[in-house]
């Protein structure tokens, strides 16, 4: 299973958002052994910036100890409005 979450953040608050991201993919890496893709939209819209986290091959559930990781690394204080999760799994390969 693979987590995409993608939340607005303010462009103003963008440097510090990239130091609580830091520190949520230093969380990741050594409390749970999944690295963490951050990713933003190129362009900007209203003074707002897209955000993207990408969680490869995560466990079912997973998703609680994302939030609960941004909720103490501050970074979901940051966001805009709501952090939009999505879950999709890899097909079986064609015959």
């Amino acid at each position: 299973m693979d987590i995409f979450v993608y939340y607005t953040i303010r462009s103003q608050d963008a440097a510090l958002a990239r130091q609580r991201a830091a520190a949520l993919r230093q969380r990741m890496a050594a409390g749970y052994d999944i690295a963490v893709q951050l990713k933003r939209r190129p362009e900007e819209k209203e003074g707002l910036q897209t955000w993207m986290e990408i969680y490869q091959d995560v466990p079912p559930g997973f998703d609680t100890v994302i939030e609960h990781v941004a909720a103490e690394e501050g970074l979901a204080m940051l966001s805009q409005g709501y952090r939009h999760i999505e879950h999709f799994e890899d097909l079986a390969p064609c015959a």
